[in-house]
């Protein structure tokens, strides 16, 4: 590996409840407006599975429990050296209550056959249904932050 690549680690974690997944709706002061699921940088030492854990007892008060990796979203800035990783991963089970005062917007149960209707940012939307599908998944882009635009990709259902 080229020591000079910047690799960025971030997971996101869907809570499932039946019917219904637990979305934050992040307001545009703190980037990525619109329905998101919870997550965030995962923080060195800690595993991908402690990270998604923590991100969400932070943001929505819940203590999930039974995840299930989903799969990868990443892209990669030649450009830049940049390596961009997002491991996602649904939590079929959960201890606790909602925030009262959530830090990263308001907390909704969503139908999830509604949610696509939600406002949210086009690589979440695209995301949001691989959580509910059989297997994993692999969302791979070369993207040029300078121009912001993606030079190509690629969605694999595995």
């Amino acid at each position: 590996m080229n020591p000079q690549v910047k690799i960025a680690l971030y997971t996101m974690c869907l809570v499932q409840d039946g019917d219904k997944v637990l979305l934050v709706n992040r307001p545009d002061k703190l980037g990525f407006p619109g329905w998101i699921g919870p997550g965030g940088k995962v923080d060195f030492p800690e595993s991908l599975t402690e990270g998604a854990i923590r991100e969400v007892w932070e943001e929505t008060g819940l203590r999930v429990k039974d995840l299930i990796y989903k799969g990868l979203d990443e892209y990669v800035d030649p450009k830049q050296n940049f390596r961009y990783m997002v491991f996602n991963y649904l939590a079929t089970s959960y201890e606790g209550e909602l925030l009262q005062n959530p830090p990263e917007g308001e907390l909704e149960w969503v139908p999830i056959q509604e949610a696509l209707h939600y406002p949210m940012q086009e690589w979440f939307k695209r995301r949001f249904p691989l959580f509910f599908e059989e297997g994993t998944f692999e969302i791979y882009e070369v993207y040029d932050q300078a121009e912001q635009r993606t030079v190509k990709g690629s969605v694999k259902k595995l």
